[in-house]
């Protein structure tokens, strides 16, 4: 075989192993790029996943999966603060509002496994329509529950000022924010749904 020939051979050799090696496929950065473009969130949406160290996404239903697991990690560092917080309070209506965030707040965690659990069962190809409705409503259901909790811990500090106040406020709007973010991922499994929840200033 001639000089020539040899590095020919070479080229086309190396050409199928960066073929092979890449694939044709978008990769985890393109697909949270462009499912994030519209969610509420934007920002956040692609800060929190582009940054997710959970297994490679390779598609909508990861992606989704992922933005659930972000916001059950916000939820439950959230449900440890407020619980730190619930101890050192001494004003009754401070406290009492702390108390029920804590309980709604894990309500949420609760709400958010349960998702998460109906997206491992989703199936985006093969299985029944009936099988994927049902699980896709799940999944639904239960992320806006969550999301309606959210705003529940925040409704209790109406009338209430002062710093326990601030702080679960920037707490729990982070929380909803990312949620109403994977709501929003999950309602592009199945883009008839509505639109994405946007969580008040």
């Amino acid at each position: 075989m001639t000089p020539p020939q040899k590095l020919f051979l070479a080229a086309v050799i190396a050409a199928v192993i960066v073929t092979t090696t890449t694939g044709d496929g978008p990769s985890a950065e393109d697909i949270v790029h462009s499912s994030c473009v519209h969610a509420s969130y934007p920002s956040l949406c692609i800060h929190t996943l582009s940054t997710y160290s959970g297994p490679t996404i390779t598609n909508r239903r990861e992606l989704a999966q992922a933005a659930v697991k972000v916001s059950l990690s916000h939820a439950k560092a959230a449900a440890k603060k407020l619980a730190a917080v619930r101890e050192t309070l001494g004003k009754k209506r401070e406290k009492a509002a702390v108390v029920d965030c804590v309980e709604v707040i894990g309500d949420s965690v609760d709400e958010l496994s349960r998702t998460l659990s109906a997206l491992k069962h989703l199936s985006l190809s093969g299985g029944s329509v009936k099988e994927f409705r049902w699980q896709m409503s799940n999944a639904q259901t239960w992320a806006s529950a969550a999301l309606t909790d959210d705003d529940t811990c925040l409704d209790g500090f109406q009338g209430i000022d002062g710093e326990v106040k601030s702080e679960v406020k920037e707490w729990m709007t982070k929380v909803a924010r990312v949620t109403s973010n994977a709501l929003y991922m999950i309602n592009q499994l199945d883009d008839k749904r509505g639109k994405p929840h946007v969580v008040r200033p």
